[in-house]
């Protein structure tokens, strides 16, 4: 089982959806966060007084899939997200030692569906 975390730009969300929709992965947790990469930020006058904006907003995709899922995923988060810019955004992949269903008890490989 792994988990699958990625950060893409929020006007993404919508084509990253539905390339996972199309890999048959409908199971996912969105969060709004703030963050800066390569990007660094941008400068902004806000009433005459420039302010530097290091914190750009992203869209926090979460994922768990079983191992046999976890090409297609990132594939799919690639093909939705990739505008070949700076800030296209990350995707981490991490071991997931357990999951469990609260509803059934389930445990592993059949918790995450």
């Amino acid at each position: 089982m792994k988990y699958i975390i990625a950060m893409v730009q929020p006007h993404k969300l919508p084509d990253v959806k539905q390339a996972l929709f199309d890999a048959e992965i409908r199971k996912m947790t969105v969060t709004n966060v703030l963050g800066c990469g390569q990007q660094s930020g941008y400068e902004e006058t806000y009433r005459g007084v420039p302010a530097e904006i290091n914190l750009i907003k992203k869209v926090k995709i979460e994922i768990g899939v079983n191992d046999e899922y976890v090409d297609k995923a990132v594939e799919a988060i690639i093909k939705g997200a990739k505008t070949g810019n700076i800030g296209d955004g990350k995707i981490f992949v991490l071991d997931l030692p357990q999951c469990t269903r609260i509803r059934t008890g389930e445990t592993g490989d059949i918790a995450i569906g």
